[in-house]
């Protein structure tokens, strides 16, 4: 059985992260990718274009993960929403 750690959002598009299971992978792609900024930054520097591009293409990949990885984990689908399945009348 899959434990959902993410939910639907009530308005827009995407998940929320609901147990502290989702919360601490939300944060820790947050803390690599600021990390990963400061390290190319201190590694390569400001004006190395091959290294900027480089670390861009990969926080692409880890960003389709990250999305991929908490839609497995949501309860229900994304989808936009505008908050109407929450009112009553």
């Amino acid at each position: 059985m899959t434990q959902f750690w993410f939910r639907p959002k009530r308005y827009g598009y995407g998940a929320t992260p609901t147990t502290w299971q989702g919360w601490a992978v939300t944060f820790a792609f947050a803390a690599a990718m600021a990390a990963s900024i400061v390290a190319v930054e201190r590694l390569a520097g400001p004006t190395n274009t091959a290294a900027w591009l480089g670390w861009a293409a990969f926080m692409l990949v880890a960003l389709l993960w990250f999305v991929q990885f908490s839609r497995r984990r949501t309860e229900g689908e994304w989808r936009w929403r505008w908050g109407a399945e929450d009112r009553k009348g």
